[in-house]
């Protein structure tokens, strides 16, 4: 036997060692790391699932992901040709050629557009850029951006005063309305909004605007929840009322019939001091409408699109139908359009006392009164619009890349316009259609969205307790840029998306089988890679901190107090919370339990963008950050904040307002320990 035969052996001998080493033990030690992750026994062995599809950046990422235009909103031409549709992920406008289904433009305007709107005319609409604080001005005929607009922080619901010399614009983040004079082209008023507005309509003889809130005021754990519907004396740009919709909140979208008498809203009544686990026993989302009579005294009135076994989950929005007949109003949970009888409503109205209305408030058989159709769309249906001659109805298929045709005579889909984007549905964008969708929780009830809007949080305090009414209740958590943020919930028992969305999701909030392993897979994907932070346009628009927020940051990471001394470790604010995610994702106790509480430490919170995600602390007593040390704080287990003064405190909170994506923090670190080199 030659020298290079016997090598050849040796080499061959090697391989096959070392591939049974890598097979056997290895695969022991892969499987044990998958069921590890995914706190089950059965996930398939794929690398990829966590290697490939959940990179967020670089070459691999743009490899697997596509973009898509994901349609919000949209309007029609005044001849009814042409549709105008706001590209939300793709920060255009697409011209449609609605009679021979054609793409016929793309006008880039701003970053995450929201909502448009149309002059009489037909010649101009103007965009809400909800993540560049203004208003894409678009001249038709040109197919240009002829202005951009100032507005608040935010910017979602548009509309144009009757004279169309305003454009009131509704600033969700800033929680308040923007008065634009279209003339000086500039903002003249700014006015209270509620809180987490987005939806604006004028009544049609011009005189009433109402803007509708989404969140509702932070209030003791029990209290029914409260959530704000604003109205604007259009005649003099002046607020004239608020009023409080009761055991409500998400109202995305307002309608006025033709004839102005009733003002429709879209809305959930939830149920969140109901223990989770017994989701099966009582309603924890119901889904249906506001109606507000105008008239002298008039009520205000909730009714429900949800019926016995079925619910009509993520209402977004409401439109009436030309000849008043009919509203109609999109569940993106569901893929449906319910349809209902605007005259079966009124008499409704008319029958029943406010105090029995009240009652059907909550009985899901009371819907076949004034529900006369379900009509199938695509997935995630948003906006919607109808023909100037109100035959068609126009439905913005956002998760489809597609807009929907329903005639409204026959009330049955006829057409879907193919707005051109990719055919593959990656594995992030199935994540999002999973994220999006109902029918993995008990009876279509509610899902990811619901609790967690625009993929943030909600505001509202649920009962988690396994069996106890009104233990261990907390704050809903924002899902934006959580990418390396584990563990996950406030007591940090879900060392991974994986867990929390498998296995522990079906068992404490859904109360039905899991969601599929490729769903799965494709859901954490999406949640730790296509969901990302607003700009924080409000407090850091460039970077650059204020003087004030200079200050805070020294107190954030000081060592000594206001006397000299110097402050314990565990006392300072960066101890527990180092750039880039400001957490140390560790436990602590910072003497925020309350006495229906389990005692227990929390896992360290990421504070990037906190100033979006009022209420504070895990149950969400703290209203503002400011409560978080002046109710909450007096003993020093929060940080080490009795020595601080008012104006201390006042630096260290706007300080806090102005933290960041921990994208842009993870560059100033890499700035900042280059420059220290």
């Amino acid at each position: 036997m030659n020298t290079s035969r016997i090598k050849l052996i040796i080499v061959g001998v090697v391989i096959i060692i070392l591939g049974l080493l890598i097979y056997f033990p290895g695969r022991k030690l892969a499987r044990g790391h998958v069921n590890y992750m995914t706190a089950v026994e059965g996930h398939p062995l794929l690398c990829t699932n966590c290697h490939l599809y959940m990179l967020a950046e670089g070459p691999i990422a743009k490899m697997v992901n596509k973009d898509y235009y994901s349609p919000f909103n949209l309007a029609v031409s005044n001849d009814g040709s042409q549709l105008y549709v706001v590209a939300q992920d793709a920060g255009e406008l697409l011209i449609i050629d609605a009679i021979n289904n054609k793409v016929q433009k793309h006008i880039q305007v701003g970053n995450h557009p929201h909502s448009i709107v149309l002059t009489t005319d037909g010649k101009k609409v103007f965009i809400s850029n909800q993540w560049s604080d203004n208003i894409s001005v678009v001249d038709l005929p040109s197919g240009i951006v002829t202005d951009t607009l100032k507005t608040g922080n935010g910017p979602s619901g548009i509309t144009l005063s009757k004279d169309e010399k305003y454009l009131y614009v509704v600033n969700t983040f800033g929680s308040d309305l923007t008065v634009i004079d279209l003339i000086k082209k500039q903002e003249v008023k700014r006015l209270p909004a509620g809180f987490d507005p987005t939806g604006i309509s004028i009544s049609p003889n011009g005189e009433k605007v109402y803007v509708s809130s989404r969140r509702a005021h932070v209030v003791p754990y029990g209290e029914p929840i409260i959530t704000d519907i604003m109205e604007l004396d259009a005649t003099k740009n002046q607020i004239s009322e608020v009023h409080g919709m009761l055991d409500a909140y998400l109202m995305e979208n307002i309608s006025f019939t033709p004839s102005g008498d009733l003002a429709l809203i879209s809305l959930i009544r939830p149920k969140s001091l109901v223990p989770m686990v017994q989701v099966e026993r009582g309603w924890m989302m119901n889904h249906g409408f506001g109606v507000i009579e105008q008239k002298e005294n008039g009520r205000i009135i909730q009714l429900l699109i949800d019926e016995p076994n079925s619910y009509y989950s993520d209402p977004y929005d409401i439109i009436v139908s030309k000849d008043g007949k009919k509203a109609f109003i999109s569940s993106s949970a569901v893929n449906t359009i319910s349809v209902i009888d605007i005259d079966a409503l009124r008499k409704v109205l008319d029958e029943y006392t406010e105090k029995e209305l009240d009652f059907y408030a909550n009985d899901l058989a009371f819907s076949k009164n004034y529900i006369i159709k379900r009509i199938p769309t695509g997935s995630c249906p948003k906006g919607l619009a109808l023909s100037p001659n109100g035959s068609r109805l126009y439905v913005a298929e956002q998760l489809d890349d597609k807009i929907g045709v329903i005639d409204t005579k026959t009330l049955e889909p006829i057409a879907r316009l193919d707005l051109g984007g990719p055919k593959r549905i990656t594995v992030a964008r199935r994540g999002r259609q999973v994220f999006s969708n109902a029918s993995g929780t008990f009876q279509n009830q509610y899902t990811c969205y619901t609790c967690h809007p625009d993929n943030h949080e909600d505001g509202l305090v649920y009962n988690m307790a396994g069996k106890d009414m009104g233990r261990n209740v907390t704050n809903t958590q924002s899902l934006r840029e959580i990418n390396g943020t584990a563990p996950f919930k406030w007591n940090g028992k879900n060392q991974t998306v994986y867990k929390q969305d498998g296995m522990r999701f079906s068992t404490v909030l859904t109360r039905t089988e899991a969601f599929s392993f490729p769903d799965l897979d494709a859901l954490v994907s999406y949640i730790l890679t296509g969901i990302k932070n607003p700009p924080n346009l409000l407090y850091n628009p460039t970077g650059e901190l204020t003087a004030s927020q200079q200050r805070g940051k020294e107190i954030f990471e000081r060592k000594v107090d206001n006397f000299g001394n110097e402050i314990p470790e565990n006392g300072r604010c960066v101890t527990c919370h180092p750039a880039p995610y400001f957490s140390n994702f560790q436990f602590e106790d910072v003497g925020s339990l309350s006495e229906s509480d389990d005692t227990i430490k929390f896992d360290t919170p990421h504070l990037n963008n906190i100033f979006t995600s009022a209420p504070y602390l895990h149950d969400g007593k703290a209203k503002t950050l400011e409560e978080i040390w002046t109710l909450y704080g007096g003993q020093d287990q929060h940080g080490y904040v009795n020595d601080m003064t008012k104006m201390d405190l006042n630096d260290l909170v706007n300080y806090l307002k102005s933290l960041r994506s921990a994208k842009y923090e993870s560059k100033k670190e890499k700035v900042l320990n280059a420059s220290s080199r």
